[in-house]
């Protein structure tokens, strides 16, 4: 399978935009997902099958440590399939209070050279009551982990403090008292939001968690955090994080540095989003493995950015992560991926060794 997607199916798919291909497959797995027979065949191509790799983080128990990262089943349509191919969990979202269409398009982009895609879709999400209105309708398989990802509504309404406060609290208080999701993630690292990034700030997020604690969250909460901070501002995120006893980080967002590209020719000649994929993995690596110096053994890390081989994925394990999650590896080294990524962690000597 791995060949036939290299060489044969790849180069097919990328012939069309990516975002047309990316909708043909959510359809795909919506379908499969409603099939039995569609389960049984992808899970027989993509399951992983080997000894148990099951890790337990902040009292849920994940089959093993892969999870689909935010950005790919934002409307929540695949929860019923992705186990099938070897995800033991979804993050879906991010999802904001208000419905929004996305950025003008093109939203996606592929540099290939680079092994990264060009990601401006602006949270395009059909909104926090329409998604709880799914979730709460779709009946999950047993012991898939389903979080969700909170953002502010990319719309001007949500540039001003006060706006953009009320927005998160309204779509996560729709979470809790509906009590869908295993975890929240509240985001504010998104770059592609209308004022950009508001909450990258030790003031304002400690305003912003001040709101969220009085919503009486019972479920493991987690920040999104920004990758393009220096060492310094992110340590200070990380006190306000520990200060209001949030579960722990995903580290994290896209890449806003183009000159991370590694061919330049495909450099945009303006900001048009955050890069994925390569331009993100040595970076996020590096401030996990900061992270889990400053913040201790009691604090979960979940590593994103630049996962596109198994290799990597040990790598960020080795670093400090307690789960990984990952999009784009699986569109560039293909579907085969995260079983993959499982079967090497099971051939390690001592699995629970670097997995809290």
């Amino acid at each position: 399978m791995s060949f036939l997607y290299c060489y044969i199916f790849k180069p097919v798919l990328f012939l069309f935009d990516p975002e047309k291909v990316h909708d043909v497959f959510v359809v795909l797995g919506r379908v499969c997902g409603e099939s039995r027979l569609g389960k049984i065949l992808v899970s027989f191509l993509y399951g992983y099958r080997g000894k148990d790799i099951s890790v337990v983080v902040d009292g849920i128990k994940y089959r093993n440590p892969v999870v689909l990262a935010a950005g790919f089943d934002y409307d929540g349509y695949l929860t019923k399939i992705l186990s099938k191919v070897s995800f033991a969990g979804v993050e879906v979202g991010s999802v904001t209070a208000r419905a929004y269409e996305g950025n003008t398009k093109p939203r996606l982009r592929r540099l290939k050279k680079s092994q990264s895609i060009l990601v401006n879709k602006g949270l395009k999400n059909k909104g926090v009551d329409s998604i709880v209105s799914r979730l709460s309708k779709n009946k999950k398989e047993e012991g898939f982990v389903v979080g969700v990802s909170v953002a502010k509504t990319n719309c001007k309404e949500c540039v001003d403090t006060e706006g953009a406060i009320e927005d998160y609290i309204y779509s996560l208080r729709k979470l809790n008292d509906s009590e869908v999701g295993d975890y929240y993630t509240i985001n504010i690292s998104c770059p592609n939001a209308f004022g950009g990034e508001s909450f990258t700030t030790p003031l304002l997020l400690r305003q912003l968690l001040g709101h969220v604690n009085n919503l009486g969250i019972k479920k493991p909460l987690y920040i999104k955090m920004p990758i393009n901070l220096s060492w310094s501002e992110i340590q200070k995120l990380l006190d306000v994080v520990m200060e209001y006893g949030i579960s722990g980080v995903i580290i994290g967002n896209l890449n806003k540095d183009y000159t991370k590209l590694s061919c330049r020719k495909e450099v945009p000649g303006s900001y048009q989003g955050g890069l994925s994929g390569l331009p993100c993995r040595e970076i996020s690596t590096d401030l996990i493995k900061k992270t889990r110096k400053y913040c201790g053994n009691n604090f979960t890390i979940i590593g994103c950015g630049g996962i596109l081989s198994p290799q990597d994925a040990l790598e960020k394990l080795h670093a400090g992560a307690n789960l990984l999650q990952l999009v784009t590896g699986m569109i560039y080294t293909g579907p085969h991926l995260m079983k993959n990524i499982c079967q090497l962690i099971s051939k390690e000597n001592d699995t629970k060794s670097y997995i809290c």
